[in-house]
């Protein structure tokens, strides 16, 4: 029987190792992914912690469900309907004059209940909103087919509570 010891663990050794590099190269890290976790520096870092405990519990009637890999700088509610990340960069398109004038139609400025946003429409059908206004960026995707107004509604007063207007370094 020991002879088919060493021949088992063969067969299993490169399939799991094939499983290992699979995994590990589908980290969280990757900034496409709306659940990756930001690196923003300690002072954004602290206001959103703050946020993290403010965040409701239902947004836009779905319960919260906050994605994998679990960090104080993302939430979810209904799985991957509407991702919030806390201290990402500030987009491009932020300072992009054509947004300033309203001629770019896949982002547009506007507020709701006092806080400022950048509207982006992204190739899947889904939209990104990054706040502005404020000293640090949070970044709100609300997948294809949903109405964004309710999340951000509801996400407004925590927001406002947890995130001080001003301009983010």
């Amino acid at each position: 029987m020991n002879i088919f010891r060493p021949r088992h663990r063969v067969l299993v050794g490169p399939p799991l190792l094939a499983l290992l590099i699979v995994t590990a190269g589908c980290s969280s890290s990757d900034a496409g992914d709306p659940t990756a976790v930001p690196r923003p520096d300690a002072k954004a870092a602290g206001l959103c912690r703050n946020l993290d405990g403010t965040l409701p519990d239902k947004v836009d009637g779905l319960s919260r469900e906050d994605p994998e890999p679990r960090s104080a700088l993302t939430a979810g509610w209904g799985g991957s309907a509407i991702i919030l990340r806390c201290g990402v960069e500030r987009p491009a398109k932020m300072t992009d004059p054509e947004v300033a004038k309203g001629s770019d139609p896949d982002a547009v400025a506007g507020g709701v209940n006092g806080v400022d946003w950048l509207m982006e429409k992204r190739d899947d059908g889904s939209y990104r909103f990054t706040c502005a206004n404020r000293t640090a960026y949070v970044e709100v995707t609300v997948a294809k087919g949903r109405d964004s107004s309710g999340a951000l509604i509801d996400l407004a007063e925590a927001i406002k509570k947890a995130i001080p207007e001003g301009i983010a370094d």
